[in-house]
């Protein structure tokens, strides 16, 4: 009779990580439950920003944008988010974007952030956007200008200071999209 033996190895497995990604609006309750509780979980609890409550009143006319992950090609998670909706003003066809968050695990990983800043520019152009801002984390600002954004100045945002900064329209699609 043979013997069994076991072998067991100290090395620890990383987080699954699907390369199934999906941009798109949050259409479902299960994806705009998640896009809330994604947000919640970047901004009140890792970042102990607007810890009282995360949303605001631009959340009744906002449009969510999430990132999907997929596992055996269906889409099981919410692993990025961004907002934008659109400003009353006489001048231009202003909107903003923000809340752009995405999962930890999921930080760097086949380019999350930057499909989520095309979608949501983009977007924001098919609806007549003329000017589009943001009011971004500091350490973000190289990010977003790597993504064709300008710097505008800085505004103060839940009593942090923020780079308020535009979308340069003209370069955006940047990256291929699908619309729905």
């Amino acid at each position: 009779m043979a013997r069994l033996q076991y072998a067991f190895d100290d090395q620890q497995f990383t987080d699954f990580r699907s390369h199934h990604i999906q941009v798109k609006l949050a259409e479902s309750s299960w994806e705009k439950q998640r896009y809330f509780a994604l947000r919640k979980s970047v901004f009140a609890q890792e970042q102990q920003i607007l810890q009282d409550n995360e949303q605001d009143g631009q959340d009744f006319r906002a449009i969510a944008i999430v990132a999907l992950a997929a596992n055996c090609a269906i889409a099981d998670d919410v692993v990025g988010a961004v907002r934008i909706y659109q400003v009353d003003d006489e001048i231009h066809n202003l909107w903003f974007g923000g809340r752009l968050c995405v999962a930890r695990a999921y930080r760097g990983h086949q380019s999350i952030g930057k499909a989520l800043i095309n979608e949501a520019v983009s977007r924001a152009k098919d609806l007549g956007c003329t000017r589009f801002l943001a009011n971004v984390q500091p350490q973000n600002e190289t990010y977003f200008r790597s993504v064709h954004w300008q710097t505008l100045g800085v505004v103060e945002v839940a009593g942090r200071p923020h780079v308020r900064m535009q979308a340069e329209l003209e370069h955006y699609p940047f990256m291929g999209r699908h619309i729905s």
